[in-house]
């Protein structure tokens, strides 16, 4: 008995949309595993203190908007300095500025915003900045 030789036939346009389907099957696992994972962000926040970069807070003195800008990096933060302050802000709020300067001076020195010691004659200053500063680190946090 003579066997027949069967001859399948394939479109080749059928081949390349299994493979592309395939393909895209074997992707779509391979991130979903990732994505539910969690563990490459969580080993990350936890060996860091903040997200390094540049955070700002919105300060409001009278009818003016300052900005407070905080540049940390993973752990420390670096500097803290007001941005947009004008003329006629110093000249109507000349605390503003000396009361910066012993703010950043003391945080840099501690690494930390709990034990500020607000100085008497520009107590309400210190606060708003304070608050700006805080608001500014927690948007750092991770």
């Amino acid at each position: 008995m003579k066997k027949k030789p069967r001859i399948m036939v394939l479109k080749l346009r059928e081949i390349i949309y299994t493979l592309i389907f395939l393909a895209l099957g074997i992707f779509l696992i391979v991130l979903l595993i990732h994505m539910f994972s969690g563990k490459a962000g969580a080993e990350a926040s936890a060996d860091s203190k903040y997200v390094p970069g540049v955070y700002t807070s919105a300060l409001l003195l009278g009818s003016r908007h300052v900005d407070v800008e905080v540049a940390v990096d993973e752990d420390r933060i670096q500097g803290i300095r007001l941005v947009d302050l004008d003329e006629s802000v110093t000249a109507m709020y000349p605390l503003v500025e000396p009361a910066i300067a012993s703010l950043e001076e003391q945080i840099l020195a501690s690494q930390s915003v709990e034990q500020v010691a607000l100085e008497e004659d520009s107590r309400y200053t210190g606060t708003l900045l304070l608050n700006a500063i805080s608001n500014a680190l927690s948007l750092a946090e991770p």
